[in-house]
């Protein structure tokens, strides 16, 4: 009969799961949120899965945390991902030679200044090896028009990022506006792309909850009640963000469905 100290050290040290060599296309399940894709990067940080609707969420490396054929695995990456050889950007892909190709007519549109640096400072070597250019909108409200004057086709795809893109949301009316199979509209759920940054980034367990006043801009809200000032907060949480693992999944899925969908045009 086992004595209550070794099971009680047993149970501490949890079960254990066969480790298996993560590989490009390797259909897995994660074991928390039962999202099931096929495996289209890693990194040091995590695994990056895309389901059958082209979807993409990050999942850190973690025991036992992914199914294959329903049973629990820890999934590691091959040992010459390790090598000094190739480099791994802030967006978890491999780099590539670094010398950035010519522009594509295509383009990624993001509301604000700050969205646009955010995507440059996590996907800008990606965006730079596929010839993408990002571009602020400045504000979305006249969207429509904007679209038809850039004149989307199969050749010229554009994608569009929007700040709280939830039901019932202004943004939310504003995508509704356009419909064009060559134009791809995404979004998260958060007011500004400075909460798409996890708050652990900075050492906090959650963003203040800031109530809407039509007086007080939310940024400047942010601010307010972390105790600090506006004028040089945005550089130095940019800095906090050294990953794509240090971004919401939502944030993340969103900017890489229009890379995807804009990097597919003829």
């Amino acid at each position: 009969m086992n004595d209550i100290l070794d099971d009680f050290e047993q149970q501490r040290r949890g079960p254990s799961y066969p480790d298996l060599v993560v590989e490009m296309g390797m259909l897995v399940e994660d074991r928390s949120s039962h999202f099931t894709g096929a495996v289209v990067r890693w990194s040091a940080e995590g695994v990056t899965l895309q389901d059958r609707h082209d979807y993409v969420r990050h999942f850190g490396w973690k025991p036992g945390g992914f199914l294959i054929g329903g049973r629990p695995v820890t999934l590691v990456r091959p040992k010459a991902a390790a090598t000094a050889t190739h480099r791994i950007t802030a967006s978890g892909s491999i780099a590539g030679d670094g010398r950035a190709k010519v522009a594509r007519a295509s383009r990624i549109w993001v509301e604000g200044k700050h969205d646009a640096e955010l995507l440059e400072h996590v996907w800008g070597d990606d965006l730079r090896e596929l010839g993408i250019v990002v571009e602020p909108l400045h504000g979305a409200d006249d969207l429509a028009v904007a679209v038809a004057e850039f004149e989307p086709s199969p050749n010229r795809r554009l994608g569009v990022l929007l700040d709280h893109l939830v039901r019932g949301s202004k943004e939310s009316r504003i995508a509704a506006t356009v419909d064009d199979a060559n134009v791809l509209i995404t979004g998260h759920p958060f007011v500004d792309v400075w909460a798409g940054i996890r708050p652990k980034a900075v050492g906090l367990d959650d963003w203040p909850d800031i109530p809407y006043d039509p007086e007080v801009p939310w940024k400047n809200g942010m601010c307010a009640a972390l105790g600090v000032p506006f004028d040089g907060f945005w550089p130095k949480l940019r800095k906090c963000v050294n990953t794509f693992a240090d971004l919401q999944p939502e944030l993340i899925g969103a900017v890489e469905q229009l890379i995807d969908f804009v990097a597919e045009a003829g």
